[in-house]
């Protein structure tokens, strides 16, 4: 992965878009990642990805749930349960 100085990413802007076209950009300040610069499309497959991965998983919980028998009455009753 390409990384540039928050000095360079700043003085060379323009470049860095164009980079990030192609691949991942880092950009560091103090030599420590302070960020990560991606294509739309690369933050869009990110976005699709972690959405998906959310989505299953609480399917996957609520399956779960529903096999031990929790209902949404008995989970009402749990969540308004104040002890």
């Amino acid at each position: 992965m390409l990384t540039f100085t928050a000095n360079d990413a700043k003085t060379r802007f323009g470049e860095m878009l164009d980079r990030v076209q192609r691949e991942p950009v880092q950009v560091t300040r103090h030599n420590r990642v302070v960020g990560i610069m991606v294509s739309p499309q690369d933050y869009e497959a990110m976005r699709r990805f972690y959405a998906n991965r959310l989505r299953d998983t609480l399917a996957s919980t609520a399956k779960s749930a529903a096999q031990a028998g929790l209902t949404e009455q008995e989970l009402e009753r749990l969540l308004a349960d104040e002890s």
